[in-house]
């Protein structure tokens, strides 16, 4: 974590000098990848066998960070920024700074580091697995059609319930600029609840924009004007006037990400049948053929609590800038897909 800090800062250092210290960070954070996947791997089965001895997870937010401070009898807002990576938030930071103190840390996404998984476990306070087994109707596989995180306002009350929490709270989701209107005139109410959760989707949307269209790739050729573009919409939108709303009344923020992304160049092939899922750094399913040596492979599902669409489905990850591909058609994939955030 802390390598981690100290490349992100030298990363908003350096954004704007070029030249050869670029070259050089850039190598730094490729070996800092390569480390921290062969960590991972080491790792994470025993995390998920000894939830004391790990770090912060996704299902840990909670129980460890948000309700101690309703304990202690504060009005919490916690703002969950789909998709938002750390040097995003170092840069949304320099606006907030000037109108609340703050700590900050860090913690890690479960695996996959997807929003149907990570933010799903984060609401729920369970591992995918546990949310599948507990409460089957909140849960929905990935060869199901219907969206996957519709059930999250349920969520939060599973969790609530099960720690014999008295709370009141509301659930928001702001996909554009008319929610955040209607959030903005319900103020005065949600202020009246213990805890409020809002989600916001508009880092997502324009990570996935990037993607599909030319002149937001354009826009966002690389990490420094993807950080830039970020920095723009927040100072002009209306969940900052929402956060200078509760800087002067006093209000306790918990600001947060579900997981973020990646800018992936290098493509790995991968057969799979149709039922298959369709993410770039992951995939889940029957039948899967890879080379193992290019992935980390999960072949019990349930080794890291995760649930099985059948009973022949394994997992695998990406490492590093990494991204999966079908071999059926692979070459127009890798044009559409590489240099893209995933």
């Amino acid at each position: 974590m802390e390598v981690y800090r100290k490349l992100v800062y030298w990363e908003l250092e350096l954004q704007d000098t070029g030249g050869a210290m670029d070259e050089v960070l850039k190598m730094q954070k490729e070996e800092a990848d390569v480390a921290f996947a062969k960590f991972v791997r080491k790792n994470y089965m025993s995390w998920m066998g000894n939830p004391d001895r790990r770090p912060m997870m996704s299902n840990d937010l909670f129980r460890k960070r948000v309700f101690p401070l309703l304990d202690k009898g504060e009005k919490v807002f916690m703002i969950v920024f789909d998709n938002l990576r750390y040097d995003q938030w170092r840069m949304l930071y320099r606006e907030i700074a000037g109108i609340f103190s703050s700590d900050e840390e860090l913690y890690f996404s479960i695996l996959p580091t997807a929003t149907q998984y990570a933010r799903n476990a984060i609401f729920a306070g369970l591992m995918p697995l546990q949310i599948e087994e507990i409460f089957p109707g909140l849960w929905v596989d990935e060869s199901e059609n219907e969206g996957k995180n519709l059930k999250e306002n349920e969520l939060i009350a599973t969790q609530l319930a099960r720690f014999r929490r008295k709370n009141s709270f509301s659930y928001s989701k702001v996909n554009d600029s008319q929610a955040a209107d209607r959030l903005l005139a319900q103020f005065s109410q949600l202020e009246r609840n213990d805890l409020n959760v809002l989600v916001v989707n508009f880092i997502d949307i324009l990570s996935h924009a990037r993607t599909e269209t030319d002149i937001i790739r354009e826009l966002t050729e690389d990490e420094a004007s993807f950080r830039s573009l970020t920095r723009s919409w927040f100072e002009h939108s209306d969940l900052f006037t929402l956060l200078r709303l509760l800087s002067k009344r006093g209000h306790t923020v918990i600001i947060t990400s579900d997981h973020g992304t990646i800018r992936v160049d290098n493509p790995i092939r991968v057969t799979g049948d149709r039922e298959t899922s369709p993410n770039l750094r992951y995939k889940t399913g029957r039948n899967l053929s890879y080379n193992p040596r290019e992935v980390y492979e999960i072949t019990r599902p349930e080794d890291i609590q995760l649930p099985r669409i059948n009973l022949s489905s394994s997992y695998i990850f990406a490492y590093n800038t990494d991204f999966l591909v079908y071999n059926n058609d692979a070459n127009r994939f890798i044009r559409y897909y590489k240099n893209t955030f995933q």
